[in-house]
C-alpha cells in the first residue's frame, strides 16, 4: 500500500474513519428533514439506520449517494443523459478527468454517478477547502472521496500545496490507485465562459521528475463538459456578477451552504454530460514543441476547444443569446415564440429573489450573458 503520511492534510476519508462520519451524520438533528425531502415515501429515520450500517466507502457511494442523486435527478431535472462514456474507458488506466464547473456539488456527483452507471470505480474529487464549513459537510464530501484543496492561505503555503497536491494526483494515476476529477479553474463559471486556468496545468506538472512531455503523458487528460438547460444557481450567479462590477466581492460564511442547497433543490430541466476525447500523446507532443508557457498556453487551448465543443446548448442558451443581441437569429430555428416568452417570465421570476436596490437592467443583462455566453462561445470554435 502507498505511503500517504505526506497527503494527512488533503487526503479523502479511510473506509475506517468514513464509517465513523456516517455514524455522525447519522445522528445530525438535519437529517429527518434531508431523508423526508429525498425519499418521501420512506420513514425518516431510514437513512441513520442504512448510514450506521455502511462498513465502506464504495458501500456508502454506491448503496446511499447513487440513490441520493437518482432522488435529485428524480425531482430537479426533466432527465440526465451521457455521451462519449468509452473515452474514459480507452485509456486503459486511471484518467486525470478535468471539466467545467457549474454548480459546486452536482458537478463532480453527477460524474461519479455516470461512471458507477457505466461500470468503472467511483473516482476521488479535488473540492476547495472553503466548503469545509461544518463538520457535516466535511464528514459528506471527505466520505465521498474528496481531496481537500485548500484555499485562503499565503503565496508561499500554496505554492507548497499545490506541489503536495500535484504529487497526489500523479501518485494516484500512475499508480492505479484512483481517478481524479478536477475542475477546469478554481470556483465555478459564472459567466457561462468555461475557460482553463493556466496555473492548473503548471500545477499539475510540478510533481513530475521527467520531461514536459511524458509528465503529461501518464497524466491520461480526458476533458468533460456538464450542460444544464437552467443554470445552477443562475440569479445568484448574476447577484455576485453585478457587485463584483461595484469592487471586490466578499462572500458571506454561509453563502457557498447556501448554493450547494440551491444548487442540489433548483429546477435543472434536461442535463447533459459529455465525456470528450482524451488528449492524444499527439497533442502534448505538440505543445512540448512549443517554449517556456506557450507550451501551457498550447495544452489550455486544446483543453478548451474540447470542454466548449462538448457543451450541449438547449434552447435557454439560443434565447438567452438573442435576448443579450436584442435578435432573433435562432427564433423557429432552436426555439418557438412560447419558449421566448416563457424564459422572460423566468428571468423575471429569478430576478425577484434578488434585492430591489441592484439594477434591474444591469441584473437582466448579465442573466442572458449566462445563458446566452455558451453559443457565443460556439461560434467561435
Amino acid at each position: 500500500m502507498a505511503d500517504l503520511s505526506e497527503f494527512e492534510d488533503i487526503r479523502p476519508y479511510s473506509d475506517e474513519e468514513a464509517v465513523d462520519a456516517l455514524h455522525r451524520i447519522s445522528r445530525h438533528p438535519s437529517l429527518p428533514m434531508i431523508s423526508k425531502y429525498l425519499f418521501p415515501n420512506e420513514s425518516v429515520d431510514s437513512m441513520a439506520k442504512l448510514l450506521r450500517s455502511m462498513r465502506s466507502i464504495d458501500e456508502f457511494q454506491a448503496t446511499v449517494m447513487v440513490n441520493v442523486i437518482h432522488a435529485v435527478l428524480a425531482r430537479t431535472s426533466e432527465g440526465y443523459t451521457v455521451s462519449g462514456m468509452h473515452n474514459l474507458k480507452s485509456v486503459g488506466g486511471k484518467v486525470l478527468a478535468v471539466s467545467n464547473h457549474r454548480d459546486i456539488v452536482l458537478d463532480p456527483a453527477l460524474i461519479l454517478y455516470a461512471m458507477h452507471a457505466e461500470g468503472l470505480p467511483f473516482a476521488e474529487l479535488c473540492v476547495g477547502s472553503n466548503l469545509l464549513q461544518n463538520k457535516l459537510i466535511e464528514d459528506l464530501m471527505k466520505s465521498n472521496r474528496m481531496i481537500k484543496v485548500i484555499r485562503g492561505i499565503s503565496a508561499r503555503q500554496m505554492y507548497l500545496n499545490s506541489q503536495t497536491l500535484s504529487k497526489y494526483i500523479r501518485q494516484s494515476i500512475t499508480t492505479g490507485t484512483s481517478s481524479i476529477w478536477i475542475a477546469q479553474k478554481e470556483g465555478r463559471t459564472k459567466n457561462g465562459l468555461d475557460k482553463t486556468e493556466q496555473g492548473l496545468l503548471k500545477m499539475f506538472d510540478m510533481s513530475g521528475d521527467k520531461s514536459f512531455e511524458e509528465n503529461f503523458k501518464e497524466l491520461n487528460i480526458v476533458p468533460l463538459s456538464i450542460s444544464y438547460e437552467y443554470e445552477p444557481c443562475d440569479y445568484r450567479k448574476a447577484r455576485e456578477l453585478l457587485l463584483t462590477r461595484e469592487g471586490p466581492y466578499v462572500k458571506k460564511r454561509t453563502e457557498d451552504l447556501h448554493s450547494i442547497l440551491t444548487g442540489i433543490g433548483q429546477r435543472k430541466g434536461h442535463i447533459h454530460l459529455c465525456v470528450g476525447e482524451p488528449i492524444s500523446a499527439e497533442e502534448i507532443s505538440l505543445a512540448a514543441a512549443q517554449n517556456g508557457n506557450d507550451r501551457y498556453q498550447c495544452l489550455r487551448g486544446i483543453l478548451d476547444e474540447r470542454i466548449r465543443g462538448g457543451y450541449k446548448l438547449w434552447k435557454t442558451n439560443y434565447i438567452g443569446y438573442d435576448l443579450m443581441h436584442g435578435s432573433s437569429e435562432f427564433l423557429g430555428v432552436k426555439y418557438l415564440p412560447q419558449d421566448l416568452e416563457d424564459f422572460k417570465a423566468y428571468t423575471e421570476h429569478k430576478l425577484s429573489k434578488i434585492e430591489r436596490r441592484l439594477d434591474r437592467d444591469a441584473l437582466r443583462d448579465i442573466f442572458w450573458h449566462i445563458y446566452g455566453n455558451p453559443v457565443e462561445n460556439s461560434k467561435m470554435q
